[in-house]
């Protein structure tokens, strides 16, 4: 019995002998891969190389990145290194009034004391309080020795920016226009920016300005827009509205000094109908743009009444993206087949009760660039549809149109709408139980 004991005894410690030299052997193999450090069960994390630390960080959130600062010292100076805060949204929301999360104040205070000459690409988003807009103009105010190269200021909701008084916004824009010297972008739409504010922006900017959005802003005039046009000769991208869209702005940008330019986005917009007269850009204008920059993507919003559509399209115009927000006469979109060859994407949210099989073909015949469409609270029979998506071929890649746009006829029913359709297309299409617009 005795003897049996101690065999079993030798017998477990011989296994216990064999397993961990086969660990130790396991780690050994591990040591040869991974190096000695591998060796030790804890790992000094202030050790690792100074590009792994700022990858790592550059991953993370800014809540998760402060935390992280705080595991050693080594750490903590790498989240104040310049290239973690060259790049920083600044979020301000009233808890009484908004459920979405704030900036703390405490870092704002650090960013602007350690980091605002780091700074280079800022966005402010603030809720619809007064209040938050006017902290951002405070924080703008105090960044005297920044190098911004792009802003955006982002209303969520409105009233936001425009309640703040036009002085404080303007001083607040100086600072920055002033100190920056470099600005290439800024995004200021539904703003109480003003023609002096644009004029600073010109002479400290002129030579990097690429892309200016300042959609909804009612105090810039058409002077104010030409100004920019006339001395920011390498602006490639402009959004503005239409009561400040000028037959000598459109000459200005195609001026033998300005760069091509690339994006041109203009809001058409009326609250109260009749208010608003809406003026006539002269064809010869859009030519010349045209021909200055032939790629160019001429972008127009419509949030528009049916009566305040005669201005537009009555001759021959560039535009290549059409969105109706309101209600569209059919005479519109039949000028709009005729007089807009180089469209590529046409959205109209709603019509009315006459088909518009007709002004469909039109478009199909004569708009040969168009690649996108959208049709909603309208109406088109089946046959007028197919011989829409008939005659544009696979060239529509983009197909969005409510179920109940489409009128079943004679000779068409939904259900062999899609077939054809997709026939048509090259591939398998459905209509739309929600807009996708």
């Amino acid at each position: 019995m005795m003897k049996r004991a101690r065999q079993k005894v030798v017998v477990e410690n011989e296994a216990t002998q064999t397993s961990q030299k086969s660990k130790k052997q396991k780690t050994c193999s591990y040591g040869s891969v991974f190096g000695e450090s591998a060796l030790h069960t804890s790992m000094d994390w202030g050790s690792l190389p100074h590009h792994v630390i700022l990858r790592i960080f550059q991953f993370l959130p800014l809540v998760d990145r402060a935390r992280a600062s705080s595991v050693c010292r080594r750490w903590n100076e790498i989240f104040h290194i310049p290239d973690l805060w060259r790049r920083f949204e600044f979020e301000l929301n009233q808890p009484a009034t908004s459920y979405l999360k704030s900036t703390h104040p405490d870092l704002i205070q650090q960013i602007i004391k350690r980091h605002a000459d780091h700074l280079q690409y800022v966005s402010f988003k603030v809720d619809s309080s007064t209040e938050s807009a006017e902290a951002a103009c405070d924080i703008l105010s105090q960044l005297v020795n920044c190098s911004i190269k792009t802003l955006g200021l982002i209303s969520t909701a409105k009233p936001s920016f425009m309640n703040v008084s036009k002085a404080h916004f303007a001083s607040a824009l100086t600072v920055v226009f002033v100190n920056s010297k470099s600005l290439s972008s800024i995004k200021v739409d539904d703003t109480p920016l003003d023609d002096p504010s644009l004029k600073v922006l010109v002479a400290n900017n002129s030579d990097t300005l690429k892309l200016l959005k300042m959609s909804s802003c009612p105090h810039v005039s058409p002077a104010g827009i030409l100004c920019v046009a006339d001395q920011c000769h390498g602006l490639k991208e402009l959004a503005l509205n239409y009561y400040i869209l000028s037959d000598e702005l459109l000459l200005a940008l195609s001026s033998e000094k300005h760069v091509d330019l690339e994006h041109l986005r203009i809001d058409v917009v009326s609250e109260n109908p009749g208010q608003v007269e809406f003026h006539t850009i002269k064809k010869q204008s859009w030519d010349a743009l045209v021909k200055h920059s032939p790629k160019v993507n001429i972008v127009m919003y419509f949030f528009l009444y049916e009566e305040e559509f005669d201005a537009f399209f009555r001759e021959e115009t560039p535009v290549t993206h059409l969105y109706f927000g309101r209600a569209v006469s059919k005479a519109m979109l039949g000028r709009i087949g005729m007089n807009c060859p180089r469209l590529i994407e046409l959205v109209v949210c709603a019509n009315g009760l006459q088909p518009l099989d007709d002004e469909l073909i039109r478009i199909a015949e004569r708009c040969k660039n168009l690649t996108a469409m959208g049709l909603g609270e309208c109406e088109v029979t089946c046959r007028g549809f197919i011989e829409f998506v008939k005659m544009c071929g696979g060239r529509l890649t983009q197909l969005s149109i409510m179920e109940e746009v489409l009128i079943p006829d004679n000779d068409y029913s939904l259900d062999r709408l899609h077939l054809e359709v997709s026939k048509h297309l090259g591939r398998m299409w459905f209509p739309d139980m929600m807009p996708t617009w």
